[in-house]
């Protein structure tokens, strides 16, 4: 069994402290015949993460600790809405609708659980500067 208390969460937030990316993540699948995609993902402030979207799946995101901004766009890359997680604020996760184009902004070192359909490199998610028009 994996517990998933302070000291993981300490430990992801050390690796994403030393990777140049700013950010680890950590994958909660329990076997590698599992199509999909459920992971903790240790981000810290300044961390990029390319504006994306997964077309066939929604992406359910809840915060484990610390405080991000989930960023929806419209197709022309105008900013829809924002919604911020925070769980001492009682802001716990959202479900990011299939296709949505969105981001997420760090606000403070946060640790947060991902969750979405299909394995990675095969669920048809896009990078915005990669679609096609």
């Amino acid at each position: 069994m994996t517990e998933i208390d302070e000291k993981l969460l300490a430990e992801l937030l050390g690796k994403a402290a030393v990777n140049p990316r700013l950010r680890q993540n950590y994958d909660l699948r329990t076997s590698s015949n599992d199509g999909s995609q459920c992971m903790l993902n240790a981000l810290l402030p300044g961390t990029v993460i390319a504006v994306h979207r997964h077309p066939m799946s929604n992406e359910n995101v809840l915060i484990l600790r610390g405080r991000i901004a989930e960023v929806l766009f419209d197709a022309d890359g105008v900013e829809t809405d924002r919604h911020i997680l925070d769980p001492s604020a009682g802001s716990f996760g959202c479900v990011v609708p299939a296709g949505s184009w969105h981001t997420v902004e760090v606000l403070e070192p946060s640790v947060i659980l991902e969750a979405k359909d299909g394995r990675y490199g095969e669920d048809g998610s896009e990078v915005w500067n990669n679609r096609t028009e």
